[in-house]
């Protein structure tokens, strides 16, 4: 994805921000896809991490206030989109009461052995009591998450 330009539409970033201020206070996720580097279709995604910490919290000890996992459904739509003219081009989730920055669990979850697992950027919005406070977008260049984008509160989008 190294210089790739990437365009969400006002409109996507609204539904992303809604998505996250209507999950909160559990984070959500979901995928940012389009034609030629502009993103204007939101496909929401199940979070499956409540799920997993209930079935097992000794391997999964976070729920999904402060954690996300994307179902296998929606990873399959992922990874099909890849080879289509409407790719995903970016996974985005929301952080509760925390900011928006790119933690280390993140960092795990997006890549294997230091490679990213998926050719895509990461969304990842700041939600908390009183709605979205922002995002910001990042790019895996040279092994490491470098922001790229800062996108401002829903009210400034258009």
């Amino acid at each position: 994805m190294s210089g790739k330009k990437v365009d969400i539409t006002p409109e996507a970033l609204a539904d992303v921000f809604t998505h996250a201020a209507e999950g909160y206070p559990r984070e959500v996720c979901g995928l940012l896809l389009g034609a030629s580097g502009k993103l204007d279709e939101v496909r929401r995604c199940e979070n499956r991490q409540d799920a997993l910490h209930a079935e097992d919290p000794v391997t999964f000890p976070r729920d999904a206030r402060t954690a996300y996992n994307i179902g296998a459904r929606d990873l399959l739509f992922l990874s099909k989109s890849l080879r289509s003219e409407r790719p995903v081009q970016v996974i985005y989730h929301s952080h509760v009461n925390v900011g928006a920055y790119f933690s280390d669990e993140d960092k795990a979850a997006a890549t294997s052995e230091g490679e990213l697992l998926y050719p895509v950027d990461y969304l990842v919005v700041d939600a908390g009591p009183s709605g979205v406070r922002g995002a910001k977008l990042f790019r895996f260049t040279d092994g490491a998450f470098i922001e790229i984008a800062e996108f401002n509160r829903k009210e400034d989008n258009g």
